[in-house]
């Protein structure tokens, strides 16, 4: 029972990231993509926040280069994510 709590709580901070991912390619997919944008980028800076705080036993799947690398990549495009949906106030991706 311990060694499947323990290997639970490795997977919580990946599992955290790819929900609010989730909910943001549901609300792209919804025709809001802004705000879906918005939360890809914010699902971005959260796991460059969880890789800065979580040692390396219990980061997961988030930890895929250096420690440092990972915050700067996940950092920097989460940033560019968000900037680029409030930024942006024209268009949509209506198709029709």
């Amino acid at each position: 029972m311990a060694d499947l709590r323990s290997r639970l709580l490795v997977h919580a901070p990946s599992t955290l990231v790819l929900v609010i991912a989730a909910a943001g390619m549901i609300r792209v997919l919804t025709q809001h993509w802004r705000e879906g944008a918005a939360l890809l980028g914010g699902a971005l800076l959260v796991a460059a926040v969880l890789r800065v705080l979580l040692p390396v036993d219990r980061v997961g799947l988030l930890a895929i280069r250096s420690r440092a690398v990972d915050v700067l990549c996940y950092a920097l495009f989460g940033v560019a994510m968000v900037v680029l949906a409030v930024t942006i106030t024209r268009g949509s991706l209506n198709l029709v």
